[in-house]
């Protein structure tokens, strides 16, 4: 008799970023997929591009295939293509409970994708909100989310390519602090 762990709480988790994600994506009209982000150099659809591309490369590290690559013509149905591929991955706990040394130490394909990849996925939202011309106001869930894990991150946060160092203005309220400590300007 095989013994399958329970993945729906980790699949649930990934799709409660996703789905976020993919709700802010949804509201940018079309022309403004052109549009420069707050990420140097990126557009709104790059920084889908982003999220999509470092998943994908993440998992074909470990030697899982998402399938092909979504196309970007159409942002939204990549994203939601992308998710459901990842979504899919995570239902087979061989794949969502595989072991191996990361960067902060022992962890799991599932828990790296939640931890590393959440947290992308919840900044990213700013960004191509930023870049179609929308305001996005993250919850207090998320702030905390984000700022427990830029402290996890300590110093890597600012490894090259990553996140620049923006001073945090003064009276800045919670999320734009924290958009600073993410590099982005939102003042």
């Amino acid at each position: 008799m095989t013994t399958t762990t329970d993945n729906a709480p980790l699949r649930d988790h990934y799709n409660s970023y996703a789905i976020g994600f993919g709700d802010v994506i949804a509201t940018v009209p079309a022309d403004a997929w052109s549009n420069p982000s707050p990420c140097d150099g990126w557009t709104a659809r790059d920084v889908v591009g982003h999220v999509v591309d470092t998943q994908r490369d993440f998992f074909a590290g470990h030697g899982v295939d998402l399938g092909p690559a979504p196309s970007l013509d159409d942002p939204v149905a990549a994203w939601r293509t992308h998710r459901d591929a990842v979504a899919t991955r995570l239902a087979d706990p061989s794949i969502a409970d595989r072991a191996f040394d990361g960067h902060f130490g022992p962890t799991t394909i599932g828990e790296t994708l939640i931890r590393f990849y959440g947290f992308d996925m919840i900044a990213h939202r700013w960004d191509v909100a930023a870049a179609a011309g929308l305001g996005h106001r993250f919850t207090d869930d998320q702030l905390a989310e984000m700022e427990t894990a830029a402290d996890g991150f300590g110093d890597a946060l600012y490894s090259e390519g990553v996140c620049e160092r923006v001073d945090i203005p003064a009276g800045a309220d919670r999320q734009t602090a924290l958009l600073a400590r993410l590099g982005r300007r939102a003042f």
